[in-house]
C-alpha cells in the first residue's frame, strides 16, 4: 500500500511539473507574441512618420519640381501601402528610402542647411524619422527571432501551444538614411 502511495504521489507530482512548465512556456509564448505586436505597432508608426516628413519636405518649396515630385511620389506610395507587411509594402519602403538618397543630395543638403531654420527642420524630422524606423525595424526582428526560437521548443510543438498562429517573418526593406544625412554639417 505504502509502495503505491509512493508511486501515485510521484506521478502526482510529475504531472503538476509538467502542468506548471506548459503553463509557464504558454504564458511566456503569449507575452512574446504580445510584444511583437507592440514592436509591429510601433514600425508602423514609425514608417507613417518618416512618409509624412518627407512629404512634407516634398511640398515645402524647398526642392526643385523634379526632386520634390519624385519624394512626393514614393512617400504617397509609402503611405497608400498595404497595412499588412509583404512584398509590397517592403517595396514601397525600401523605394521611399531610394527617392530619399536621390533626392538628398550632398549639394540639396548643403542648399537646405544654408536657406537656416526652415532647412534644418525638414532634415532633422528626415533624420530622425528614419533613425526611429531603423530602431523599430530591429527591435521587431528581434522579437520575431525570439518568437521563432521559443517556438521551435519541442513542448510548444507537441502540446501545440502556439494553436495555429502563423510563424511571424522578419521584416526585411532598405531603411539606410541618406548619406548626406548622417553627416554632421561643417562648422562654419
Amino acid at each position: 500500500m505504502i509502495h503505491l502511495l509512493t508511486w501515485l504521489f510521484a506521478a502526482l507530482f510529475v504531472i503538476v511539473v509538467v502542468g506548471w512548465y506548459l503553463s509557464y512556456t504558454a504564458a511566456r509564448l503569449d507575452r512574446l507574441h504580445v510584444r511583437l505586436s507592440g514592436t509591429l505597432a510601433a514600425l508602423d508608426a514609425r514608417l507613417v512618420r518618416r512618409a509624412e516628413a518627407a512629404l512634407e519636405l516634398a511640398n515645402s518649396g524647398l526642392l526643385d519640381g523634379a526632386t520634390s515630385l519624385i519624394l512626393a511620389v514614393a512617400s504617397v506610395d509609402s503611405l497608400e501601402s498595404p497595412d499588412e507587411y509583404g512584398e509590397a509594402r517592403e517595396m514601397a519602403e525600401s523605394q521611399l528610402t531610394e527617392a530619399l538618397d536621390a533626392s538628398l543630395s550632398r549639394h540639396t543638403v548643403e542648399a537646405l542647411r544654408a536657406r537656416g531654420a526652415v532647412g534644418d527642420e525638414h532634415l532633422a524630422r528626415i533624420v530622425s524619422s528614419c533613425t526611429r524606423v531603423q530602431l523599430a525595424r530591429r527591435f521587431h526582428n528581434d522579437a520575431v527571432t525570439d518568437v521563432r526560437r521559443v517556438r521551435r521548443k519541442w513542448a510548444i510543438r507537441i502540446f501545440r501551444l502556439a494553436g495555429h498562429t502563423p510563424l511571424p517573418r522578419t521584416i526585411e526593406f532598405d531603411d539606410e538614411m541618406p548619406e548626406h544625412l548622417s553627416r554632421e554639417p561643417a562648422a562654419g
